[in-house]
Protein backbone atom coordinates (compact mmCIF):
# COMPACT_ATOMS: atom_id res chain seq x y z
CA UNK A 1 0.00 0.00 0.00
CA UNK A 2 1.30 3.32 -0.86
CA UNK A 3 1.14 5.79 1.78
CA UNK A 4 -0.15 9.51 0.74
CA UNK A 5 1.16 12.83 2.57
CA UNK A 6 -0.88 15.65 2.55
CA UNK A 7 -0.41 18.96 0.93
CA UNK A 8 0.94 21.32 3.81
CA UNK A 9 -1.35 24.23 2.53
CA UNK A 10 -4.62 24.30 0.95
CA UNK A 11 -4.99 25.29 -2.49
CA UNK A 12 -6.90 28.41 -2.19
CA UNK A 13 -4.08 29.76 0.74
CA UNK A 14 -2.68 32.12 -1.88
CA UNK A 15 -2.55 34.83 0.24
CA UNK A 16 -0.46 32.76 2.69
CA UNK A 17 2.64 34.30 1.08
CA UNK A 18 1.32 37.36 -0.45
CA UNK A 19 4.50 38.40 -2.05
CA UNK A 20 4.34 34.84 -4.28
CA UNK A 21 0.91 35.65 -4.93
CA UNK A 22 1.60 38.80 -6.04
CA UNK A 23 4.25 37.55 -8.34
CA UNK A 24 2.30 34.57 -9.53
CA UNK A 25 -0.69 37.12 -10.71
CA UNK A 26 1.28 39.15 -12.35
CA UNK A 27 4.39 37.36 -13.58
CA UNK A 28 3.29 32.99 -13.53
CA UNK A 29 6.47 32.44 -15.61
CA UNK A 30 8.72 33.08 -12.71
CA UNK A 31 6.85 31.19 -9.90
CA UNK A 32 6.69 28.35 -12.34
CA UNK A 33 10.05 28.55 -13.55
CA UNK A 34 11.39 28.57 -9.38
CA UNK A 35 9.02 25.11 -8.66
CA UNK A 36 10.28 23.41 -11.83
CA UNK A 37 13.84 24.05 -11.41
CA UNK A 38 13.65 22.48 -8.33
CA UNK A 39 11.29 19.69 -8.95
CA UNK A 40 13.22 18.51 -11.91
CA UNK A 41 16.79 18.79 -9.53
CA UNK A 42 18.30 21.65 -11.43
CA UNK A 43 17.92 19.48 -15.04
CA UNK A 44 17.14 22.57 -16.15
CA UNK A 45 17.66 26.37 -15.26
CA UNK A 46 14.68 28.73 -13.74
CA UNK A 47 15.03 30.93 -16.69
CA UNK A 48 14.88 28.24 -19.08
CA UNK A 49 11.44 26.56 -17.69
CA UNK A 50 10.19 29.98 -17.15
CA UNK A 51 10.66 30.98 -20.75
CA UNK A 52 9.11 28.08 -22.29
CA UNK A 53 6.20 28.44 -19.60
CA UNK A 54 6.06 32.23 -20.67
CA UNK A 55 6.56 30.97 -24.80
CA UNK A 56 3.23 28.59 -24.39
CA UNK A 57 1.05 31.17 -22.68
CA UNK A 58 1.79 34.01 -25.44
CA UNK A 59 1.36 31.80 -28.05
CA UNK A 60 -1.30 29.46 -27.02
CA UNK A 61 -2.82 30.66 -23.73
CA UNK A 62 -2.51 26.56 -22.50
CA UNK A 63 0.54 26.96 -20.44
CA UNK A 64 -1.89 24.80 -17.91
CA UNK A 65 -0.80 21.99 -19.47
CA UNK A 66 2.79 22.08 -19.10
CA UNK A 67 2.58 23.11 -15.55
CA UNK A 68 0.31 20.18 -14.69
CA UNK A 69 2.98 17.78 -15.72
CA UNK A 70 5.45 19.47 -13.19
CA UNK A 71 2.05 19.39 -10.43
CA UNK A 72 1.62 15.71 -11.10
CA UNK A 73 6.13 14.88 -10.91
CA UNK A 74 5.75 17.05 -7.91
CA UNK A 75 2.89 14.69 -6.13
CA UNK A 76 4.86 11.61 -7.38
CA UNK A 77 8.26 12.78 -5.88
CA UNK A 78 6.13 13.61 -2.27
CA UNK A 79 3.50 10.92 -2.48
CA UNK A 80 0.91 13.63 -2.30
CA UNK A 81 -2.52 13.29 -3.10
CA UNK A 82 -4.48 14.18 -6.94
CA UNK A 83 -6.65 16.52 -4.93
CA UNK A 84 -8.81 18.85 -5.16
CA UNK A 85 -9.13 17.50 -8.25
CA UNK A 86 -7.26 16.23 -11.69
CA UNK A 87 -3.67 17.81 -11.72
CA UNK A 88 -4.62 18.92 -15.49
CA UNK A 89 -7.95 20.53 -14.34
CA UNK A 90 -6.17 21.92 -11.13
CA UNK A 91 -3.89 23.82 -13.22
CA UNK A 92 -6.94 24.65 -15.85
CA UNK A 93 -8.84 25.72 -13.63
CA UNK A 94 -6.93 27.48 -10.88
CA UNK A 95 -3.66 28.00 -12.45
CA UNK A 96 -2.57 30.95 -10.40
CA UNK A 97 -3.92 28.98 -7.26
CA UNK A 98 -1.95 25.91 -8.59
CA UNK A 99 1.39 27.77 -8.67
CA UNK A 100 1.03 29.16 -5.90
CA UNK A 101 0.56 26.24 -3.56
CA UNK A 102 3.31 24.00 -5.04
CA UNK A 103 5.45 27.03 -4.13
CA UNK A 104 3.99 27.14 -0.28
CA UNK A 105 4.71 23.06 -0.81
CA UNK A 106 8.11 23.21 -1.77
CA UNK A 107 8.51 26.24 0.61
CA UNK A 108 7.37 24.28 3.10
CA UNK A 109 9.23 21.40 2.77
CA UNK A 110 13.02 23.51 3.11
CA UNK A 111 13.48 24.96 -0.35
CA UNK A 112 14.47 28.20 -0.67
CA UNK A 113 13.20 28.76 -4.38
CA UNK A 114 14.87 31.95 -5.08
CA UNK A 115 18.47 30.62 -4.73
CA UNK A 116 18.18 27.49 -7.00
CA UNK A 117 18.39 24.09 -6.98
CA UNK A 118 22.47 24.10 -6.41
CA UNK A 119 22.18 26.56 -4.19
CA UNK A 120 19.70 24.48 -1.96
CA UNK A 121 21.94 21.46 -2.56
CA UNK A 122 24.52 23.01 -1.21
CA UNK A 123 23.07 24.16 1.81
CA UNK A 124 22.14 20.64 2.61
CA UNK A 125 25.30 19.59 1.58
CA UNK A 126 26.78 22.06 4.72
CA UNK A 127 24.34 20.50 7.49
CA UNK A 128 21.66 23.09 6.95
CA UNK A 129 18.81 21.77 8.47
CA UNK A 130 16.31 20.56 5.34
CA UNK A 131 13.15 18.17 5.67
CA UNK A 132 14.11 14.35 5.68
CA UNK A 133 11.61 14.13 2.30
CA UNK A 134 14.05 16.92 0.92
CA UNK A 135 17.53 15.21 1.70
CA UNK A 136 15.98 11.86 -0.13
CA UNK A 137 15.20 14.01 -3.27
CA UNK A 138 18.42 15.93 -3.27
CA UNK A 139 20.35 13.12 -3.76
CA UNK A 140 20.83 12.04 -7.92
Amino acid sequence: MIRTQRWSTGLCRCLDDPGNCLVTCFCPCVTFGLIAEIIDKGNRSCTCNGAIYATLLSLSGLACLYSCYYRSKMRAQYELPEAPCMDCLVHFCCETCALCQEYRELKNRGFDLSIGWEANRERQGQGAILSPVMSQTMTR
